[in-house]
């Protein structure tokens, strides 16, 4: 598990390393649209050809001398150079660093400055039952990096037969209870091959930001088809990206 490709954005200035690989087994993960990737805990897309090596990874960011780093993966924090990286981005390139999309199970890392962290569940049964890790992992984590400064910001599927209204609810006041002001993000579930659940209606879309409004004071909410997730830079010019390295 490692990164095999950097993307390059131009426009915002930033610079995307992609990991392959999560700690996670989540049977709703977004990546399972792409083909290959059904049924393989741990492993949401197609194993890549190759990774790129730490002598690739400096070049290209050198070359591109992005003022923001990203990290996406599957789940980022588990790239065994991800602590390198991070310490080239801040002391050669002078670069804000964010884990792009986390589980939270890794925050722990110097020089990194913020991360979107992707919650699955408030109940503990709920959550072992969905990712195969504790809940209390995932929370601490949160907390001791809030707390210790990190620009965080927190997002959570919405499946309403399986991810309702409590589980939504239950991940605000805990929000709340540190910040008000950290963002939150409602994401209505995307169908994926191989599962049942439904996606949301725009009417219990709204009624889920609703509620989560009464806690924090930044939520948004996304709601794409899965035709929409597979061409995301036909909606957000973010995503219009470039390959610097690898595949």
């Amino acid at each position: 598990m490692s990164f095999f490709r950097i993307t390059r954005n131009q426009k915002y200035d930033f610079a995307t390393l992609h990991n392959w690989g999560c700690t996670f087994s989540c049977p709703y993960c977004s990546y399972k649209l792409r083909s290959g990737s059904a049924g393989r805990p741990g492993f949401s897309s197609p194993r890549p050809q190759r990774f790129l090596s730490d002598e690739e990874i400096r070049q290209a960011l050198l070359s591109a001398k992005p003022a923001k780093v990203y990290f996406m993966g599957g789940e980022p924090s588990i790239a065994p150079n991800i602590r390198e990286i991070l310490a080239f981005a801040k002391n050669e390139l002078q670069a804000s660093t964010r884990l792009g999309h986390t589980n939270g199970s890794n925050l722990d890392l110097p020089y990194l400055d913020g991360a979107n962290v992707g919650f699955k569940a408030w109940s503990e049964k709920l959550h072992e039952q969905i990712t195969g890790q504790p809940k209390k992992l995932i929370y601490d984590n949160f907390s001791r990096a809030f707390k210790a400064g990190m620009d965080l910001a927190a997002n959570l599927v919405f499946i309403p037969e399986l991810v309702g209204l409590d589980e939504l609810e239950g991940l605000a006041q805990f929000l709340s209870a540190l910040s008000p002001e950290i963002p939150m993000h409602v994401m209505g579930y995307i169908p994926v091959p191989g599962q049942d659940w439904r996606r949301p209606s725009q009417d219990e879309m709204l009624e889920a930001v609703e509620l989560c409004k009464k806690y924090v004071k930044k939520v948004g909410s996304s709601h794409l088809s899965s035709e929409e997730a597979l061409n995301l830079q036909k909606r957000d010019d973010r995503f219009k990206v470039e390959i610097i390295a690898g595949e």
